[in-house]
């Protein structure tokens, strides 16, 4: 399995496999972003309950399951990182974090717009709302440690293994409407006999998904690419190495 991890952490095979990925992911996330905006704010139906406000569900609910996904990913690549020594799975972790933090930030802010308009307050103590206020902080801190640890093979490290405990955060934000009593409503999508809502409503919502994770691939791939193509060209005794594994970028 080492083998394996150092064949694919390559630097020269990343950058010739990700070459053709960035300008794909990129359209991708124009296409999908571009028709599920359509189809969520002037082709699907208002919600019989909440009217107009159910349009926020189309934000909203993406940048919730893409906070989730990009934490889980960057706790993954800490993992790697931390345990083989991997300078790429560091790096691409430590590029992912800003994008997580964007998303998790969009969530609570639209989470509050649509909690003033279906409970009447932009905040409550809700199992799923603090859950999600600690992955924010935990995106914070992780990227804090990046910044302020001058070492950068101690920095790799320490955030890696706040990266790998604050995934215990993960499941409890899935499972909090479950666990406790909770404003959210519960599962409508990924649940026990399929989902629950309209296809008018589905296929935008999944749409808008696709193209926040066509986006997330575009992005990282973009950061660790370019920070990539910067080592090889900046002179070897100003490179501060993220982990002690050598994977030097062939001439």
């Amino acid at each position: 399995m080492a083998h394996t991890f150092s064949r694919l952490a390559n630097p020269d095979l990343f950058l010739k496999i990700s070459r053709p990925l960035l300008p794909l992911s990129g359209i991708l996330a124009l296409i999908f972003i571009g028709v599920g905006s359509y189809m969520a704010f002037f082709a699907s139906p208002p919600d019989y309950k909440q009217g107009e406000s159910v349009r926020i569900m189309y934000v909203h609910v993406p940048a919730a399951w893409l906070a989730i996904q990009t934490y889980l990913a960057i706790a993954i690549a800490s993992f790697v990182g931390f345990v083989w020594r991997h300078r790429l799975a560091d790096i691409a972790a430590r590029k992912a974090a800003p994008l997580g933090l964007a998303f998790t930030f969009l969530a609570l802010v639209t989470g509050s717009l649509w909690g003033k308009v279906t409970w009447g307050v932009y905040w409550d103590w809700d199992p799923r709302l603090v859950s999600m206020l600690v992955l924010l902080f935990l995106y914070m801190g992780y990227m804090i440690l990046w910044q302020t640890i001058e070492n950068e093979a101690n920095a790799a490290r320490t955030a890696a293994l706040l990266a790998m405990i604050g995934a215990v955060n993960l499941p409890i934000i899935k499972f909090s409407v479950d666990w406790w009593d909770s404003l959210h409503q519960k599962a409508t999508v990924i649940r026990e006999g399929g989902p629950s809502m309209p296809a008018s409503m589905l296929w935008p919502l999944l749409l808008m998904a696709l193209g926040y994770t066509a986006l997330s691939i575009f992005y990282v791939v973009l950061r660790t690419r370019t920070d990539l193509l910067n080592r090889r060209v900046r002179p070897a005794d100003e490179q501060r190495m993220p982990s002690s594994a050598t994977l030097e970028l062939a001439p």
